[in-house]
C-alpha cells in the first residue's frame, strides 16, 4: 500500500480539502485492509475480493472509498446509514472482515498528542496523525453474511413494482399483502408530488462515444497474463 501521507495527500485533494476526518478515513482504511490481507486492495488481483461498508456520509467515508478504490457503481461499496463513524472491511475470498470504529475519546486525546498545535481542527487532525492504531481505533471480528443479488457482477433479479411499474433490480423489492412493490411504493419516498415534465434540448444526444476501453476486460489482457476475478465465497 501507498505511503500515509501520500494516500492522504490524494484523499484530500480528491475530497476537497483536509480536515481530521480524510485522516480518520485513510487510517481506517488502511488498517482494515491490512487486518484482511489485502495490502494493495486498489490492484486488480485484490479490488475483486474487497467489500466495503462505510455507516457514515461524511468526509470519512470519503476517505475510505479512495484508499480502498471501493466504489457504490461497482457494487464493492456499500453504505449502511448509522450515523457511526466506522466501516467494515470484507475479504470475500478468505471470508475474514473487521469492522473498524473511531473511538470518542480520540478527540479529547488530541490535545495530548498534539499540544503545541492551536485551533481544535488543527490540532484534530495533527493528533490524529501521531496516536497509534489502538487509541485511535476499536476494531472488532464480524461476520457479514451477503445474497448472491448484493454481490459485485451482473444484475441477478429484475422485477416490476405492480402499483407504478418501475423495475426493481438486485433484490430490492417489498412484499406486501401478496404484491410486489418498490420501496417508494412500499415505505414511501424521500420526494414528494412527482410528476413527469420535458425540458429544453431534450432530444439531445452525445453521438458516438469516445474511444474508450476496458483493458483488463479485454482477451488481449487475459492472454497477457491478467489474473482472473477472484472466486466469489458468499457467507451464509
Amino acid at each position: 500500500m501507498k505511503p500515509f501521507a501520500e494516500l492522504l495527500r490524494q484523499s484530500a485533494a480528491a475530497h476537497g480539502h483536509l480536515c481530521p476526518g480524510q485522516v480518520v478515513g485513510v487510517r481506517m482504511a488502511m488498517l482494515g485492509c491490512r487486518l484482511i490481507g489485502l495490502e494493495e486492495p486498489t490492484r486488480r488481483e485484490q479490488i475483486k475480493k474487497l467489500i466495503v461498508f462505510v455507516e457514515m456520509d461524511r468526509c470519512t467515508a470519503d476517505a475510505v472509498a479512495h484508499v480502498t478504490g471501493a466504489k457504490l457503481g461497482r457494487r464493492s461499496l456499500k453504505f449502511v446509514n448509522y450515523g457511526i463513524m466506522a466501516a467494515s472491511f470484507l475479504n470475500l475470498e478468505a471470508g475474514k472482515a473487521v469492522r473498524v470504529l473511531s473511538t470518542e475519546e480520540a478527540r479529547d486525546l488530541a490535545a495530548v498528542y498534539a499540544p503545541e498545535i492551536c485551533g481544535r481542527s488543527r490540532q484534530q487532525l495533527i493528533g490524529y496523525c501521531r496516536m497509534p492504531d489502538s487509541v485511535l481505533f476499536r476494531v472488532q471480528e464480524v461476520r457479514i453474511a451477503l445474497r448472491p443479488v448484493d454481490l459485485p457482477g451482473p444484475s441477478r433479479s429484475k422485477v416490476a413494482c405492480d402499483r407504478c411499474g418501475q423495475i426493481v433490480r438486485d433484490g430490492r423489492e417489498v412484499r406486501r399483502e401478496g404484491m410486489t412493490l418498490c420501496r417508494p411504493c412500499a415505505e414511501g419516498a424521500y420526494f414528494t408530488q412527482a410528476r413527469e415534465i420535458c425540458w429544453p434540448q431534450m432530444n439531445w444526444t452525445p453521438g458516438e462515444p469516445p474511444g474508450l476501453d476496458a483493458p483488463h476486460d479485454t482477451a488481449e489482457a487475459r492472454s497477457n497474463g491478467e489474473r482472473p476475478p477472484a472466486e466469489v465465497i458468499v457467507l451464509r
